[in-house]
């Protein structure tokens, strides 16, 4: 009659199967330990063709082994090439992993800034640690925006700056608010403006020389005529 899997006992190690289950339950009857070694051996030779995407490997054997072992619920008496494992290691559950201790004050800045901000402190040199701040300031712009899909203003970058670095930061807001310095396009726009008035002015000078060359083209076209 076929056994369903709902009245059959739980499988111990699923990956290898209910007839494995069974061979190892088997095994568990055979009295003469030689005998026992024999076949615990040809299990384990079968247990590694069931799983033959594993490497032929001390550590990958010995798996083997631990596994006849947990699948007999560590009942089984053998002499084999790896010491019997203990229950109580194999089962024992991997210590927690501890959360960071470095909190981070600004979770939408997330911990690169705040080492931006500390790598800017000890910039010596003035304009390299205004430059350092200004970049600083760009990026809390973009992170604040992917956040919150608004807009942060200068004042608050100010503030956020000034407090990251425990008030050892700061700039010139004036020139900052002046020259919009913390936006993150700014420089972008500023190139293609530049770029677009060369381009106007390139197309001016070429129209108004064409312009010259047709009227010094009619005058010279005029003196023909009357000579």
């Amino acid at each position: 009659m076929h056994e369903y899997n709902t009245v059959q006992e739980h499988l111990t190690l699923k990956e290898y199967g209910r007839n494995v289950q069974k061979l190892v339950d088997h095994l568990l009857t055979i009295e003469d330990k030689e005998e026992r070694n024999k076949k615990a051996l040809t299990m384990v030779d079968l247990m590694k063709q069931i799983n033959p995407t594993a490497k032929e490997t001390t550590e990958s054997n010995q798996k083997f082994w631990d596994d006849l072992h947990i699948i007999s619920g560590f009942k089984l008496d053998i002499e084999g090439p790896f010491p019997t494992p203990e229950k109580e290691t194999l089962e024992k559950k991997p210590d927690r992993v501890p959360y960071s201790a470095n909190d981070i004050t600004f979770k939408h800045f997330g911990k690169n800034i705040e080492l931006l901000v500390d790598k800017a402190i000890t910039l010596e040199d003035p304009e390299e640690q205004e430059a350092a701040i200004i970049h600083i300031g760009k990026l809390m712009k973009t992170f604040f925006y992917s956040y919150n899909q608004d807009v942060m203003e200068d004042n608050v970058v100010y503030t956020n700056i000034r407090r990251l670095s425990k008030n050892q930061l700061d700039i010139d807001m004036d020139k900052v608010k002046e020259g919009d310095l913390f936006e993150p396009q700014k420089k972008e726009r500023r190139n293609n403006r530049l770029q677009q008035g060369a381009n106007n002015n390139s197309g001016g000078n070429n129209n108004r020389r064409s312009n010259n060359n047709r009227r010094s083209n009619n005058n010279n076209n005029n003196r023909r005529r009357r000579n």
